[in-house]
């Protein structure tokens, strides 16, 4: 019996574990970090990748240059270099930075790839124009999960 209740107590967990953050529930650490997965999924370095330079995601590349990404064109110059970013900074540290770099960076231009409110005339989109409603984030959840992931891959400076 004892064994039966410890099992479904360990699913129940598991499950509660494994739950979507959403960005207003986000627990930034000290210095920014964010300790736990906001999607509740590990992320998929390949998938990161792909956001880091799509235009209409993360769109990395527009500000920072990573020399593992030499095939795509038009790297900036605004942001760091995140050539050793894997090694710089640890997996809480890359989270909080992606999700939210002004808990980290207070004066970067960076977006918060996952917030929702407290912005400053924010838009709808790319368009221009007022938003109409609730903002959704940049990127979701497992989007930030992906993209860290992704970052933990670049080791070498």
């Amino acid at each position: 019996m004892n064994r039966i209740l410890l099992s479904a107590f360990a699913a129940s967990f598991g499950t509660l574990a494994m739950a979507e953050t959403a960005p207003s529930d986000v627990a930034f650490g000290d210095y920014g970090q964010v300790e736990m997965s906001v999607s509740g999924t590990a992320g998929d370095p390949a998938a990161g990748l792909e956001i880091m330079v799509n235009r209409g995601k993360g769109n990395c590349i527009a500000c920072h240059q990573v020399t593992a990404l030499d095939d795509y064109p038009f790297h900036g110059e605004v942001g760091p270099s995140l050539d050793g970013a894997g090694a710089r900074w640890e997996e809480a540290d890359l989270r909080g930075i992606v999700a939210n770099a002004k808990m980290v960076f207070p004066d970067t231009v960076m977006p918060a790839f996952y917030m929702v409110d407290g912005f400053n005339r924010p838009g709808n989109g790319y368009t221009g124009k007022a938003a109409e409603g609730p903002l959704d984030p940049i990127l979701t959840a497992q989007e930030i999960e992906d993209v860290v992931a992704y970052l933990m891959t670049l080791q070498d400076y």
